[in-house]
């Protein structure tokens, strides 16, 4: 799901110009599922939504994923919604790696392109073992500040039923709705609706993402 609705202006300096977001991922306990179309259709609908294949995303090896976000606020709030997907697949889960910094070389392939955001996404991928998502950038400050607080969210992210990832998926997709709109198109109570968001911390893990969000804001305005 693409959520992106900011722009950069062009008196911006050119190095923020050229700078992008990569999330390099995995999805964990993949090989349990002999049919992997129960969660692979629900993620490409998602990469789909934010731009096209091979150049804005590419899954390799069946589980392994690449996937650029123009937008360098959006980063974030794209990876929870698809660790909010992916977990809506009962056993299932996924590592993310955010980088954020230039894009020194396009290609057709996001595989072939590079910069500062892929080497950054890609060396802190291949630094996670038990933290599921954090993020890298220019900003060591910013950096600090958000994984201490994704720390602390994933205690609540990891442990997301499918239940709960379901409704934080369908939040997050359609915020302007009310918890009865939504317990219409999953056909239960407004009171379950309200139970299952408490559970799945939206309310506190969207305050994080705002926060992120305005951090990312200040930096770009310098």
């Amino acid at each position: 799901m693409h959520f992106s609705n900011l722009s950069f202006t062009f008196d911006l300096p050119i190095y923020l110009l050229n700078m992008t977001g990569i999330i390099t991922g995995d999805i964990i306990n993949s090989r349990k599922y002999a049919n992997p179309d129960e969660w692979l259709i629900r993620l490409k609908v998602a990469f789909n939504n934010i731009g096209p294949t091979p150049k804005t995303w590419e899954i390799n090896r069946g589980d392994s994923f690449q996937l650029e976000i123009t937008q360098l606020q959006e980063t974030l709030k794209e990876a929870l919604y698809i660790k909010a997907i992916v977990k809506s697949v009962s056993g299932l889960d996924v590592r993310m790696a955010i980088g954020i910094g230039t894009k020194t070389y396009d290609a057709p392939k996001i595989s072939e392109a590079n910069g500062e955001a892929f080497v950054n996404s890609g060396r802190l991928f291949d630094q996670l073992k038990k933290i599921t998502l954090a993020i890298k950038s220019p900003w060591h400050d910013m950096d600090r500040s958000i994984n201490m607080c994704l720390e602390l969210a994933l205690l609540t992210m990891d442990r997301w039923t499918a239940n709960s990832a379901e409704i934080m998926a369908l939040s997050m997709e359609h915020p302007e709705k009310t918890q009865s709109e939504l317990g219409n198109m999953l056909q239960i109570s407004q009171g379950r609706v309200s139970e299952r968001q408490q559970r799945a911390g939206y309310d506190e893990i969207m305050k994080m993402e705002t926060y992120f969000r305005e951090l990312v804001q200040q930096k770009i305005k310098g």
